[in-house]
């Protein structure tokens, strides 16, 4: 009787979780939508968009919501890829910004940006080729008869700055002369349009397909190895599986968004807080909440300095960073 009424007050928190968190972002979005020199009221911007033409409404749909769309899609993919990056390395502090993956994304998505700009589109999967390289690095000098997190971060820090070295090295070497590959470097997103929100949607919905497919994987990698092969699962081919779905997520994010770091690392942990362990409910209210992260931290960075912007990256490193430290020193186990 305890156990199922326990069962109930977890699928109410789960659904309440969702919830809340659905209603904040359509909350944010709507008051991203109204930061700048042109505002409408919530029944003018719904008639614009529905009823009549407005030329306020107008221009926020073209100029407001291309930015608002790819910071929700790409705080959905970025978040999805932690908490699968994380049941991959078994290491609550992996994080594709911080181990690298980005990183390595970003690089080849500005290389192919500045020099083959005709091939925007195809950016996410040149991308791809980047985070699966930097993953086999981090992967295979972390791998010494197990994951140390000592070891991954240490890896991780080290594939992540040289790949941001040579990143910035060729946006300074061309004098910020290539705008594409300078906003991927500088994760800056106020100048997407609805064609990059079209590219990043395509990518996102294949791997959200990957996520349904490697939910239940994630939650077998979660044990230990040899208790997974003592039930008749491949570990070594599960684990690739399950990291090229990770890597393809944050990959298609970061062709699109830059390298946007810790917010694959923070989200999985207050997700885990409010909805729990299984990765069939973790996997998809962590993209839940990554978008409304990320729509919060540009909406922050858009308003706190208006004029001015403050980029996403910078944010979630000033909120970030302390959070990972705190993680850090919680325990002996991560310490």
């Amino acid at each position: 009787m305890a156990r199922a009424v326990s069962k109930r007050g977890e699928r109410i928190r789960t659904v309440l979780a969702f919830a809340v968190t659905a209603a904040l972002l359509v909350a944010f979005v709507l008051l991203a939508a109204n930061i700048g020199g042109i505002k409408v009221s919530f029944g003018q911007l719904l008639r614009g968009l529905f009823v009549e033409y407005d030329e306020d409404v107008a221009i926020i749909v073209q100029l407001r919501f291309p930015r608002i769309f790819v910071a929700v899609l790409g705080g959905m993919a970025m978040a999805a890829s932690g908490v699968i990056t994380q049941a991959v390395m078994k290491s609550p502090l992996a994080d594709p910004g911080i181990i690298g993956i980005s990183a390595g994304s970003a690089f080849v998505a500005v290389l192919v940006t500045a020099f083959a700009p005709a091939l925007a589109y195809l950016s996410p999967l040149f991308s791809f080729a980047g985070g699966i390289l930097a993953f086999v690095i981090v992967y295979a000098l972390s791998w010494k008869g197990g994951l140390s997190p000592v070891r991954l971060i240490l890896v991780g820090i080290a594939v992540d700055a040289l790949f941001t070295g040579l990143s910035s090295a060729f946006n300074q070497m061309t004098g910020n002369n290539y705008s594409g590959a300078a906003s991927i470097v500088e994760s800056n997103i106020s100048l997407k349009n609805w064609d990059d929100v079209k590219t990043l949607a395509v990518y996102v919905a294949i791997g959200a397909v990957g996520c349904v497919l490697c939910a239940r994987k994630c939650n077998l990698l979660a044990l230990s190895d040899r208790l997974a092969c003592s039930i008749g699962v491949n570990v070594a081919s599960t684990r690739l599986q399950v990291s090229l779905a990770a890597v393809f997520l944050a990959s298609a994010a970061t062709a699109v968004v830059g390298s946007i770091g810790f917010l694959g690392l923070i989200v999985p942990h207050i997700a885990r807080l409010l909805v729990g362990n299984d990765h069939k409910k973790l996997i998809p209210y962590s993209a839940l909440l990554g978008a409304l992260f990320f729509l919060v931290a540009d909406t922050v960075g858009r308003w706190i300095a208006y004029p001015y912007e403050i980029s996403v990256d910078i944010i979630m490193s000033v909120v970030g960073g302390p959070l990972f430290i705190a993680l850090l020193l919680r325990s002996q186990k991560y310490a």
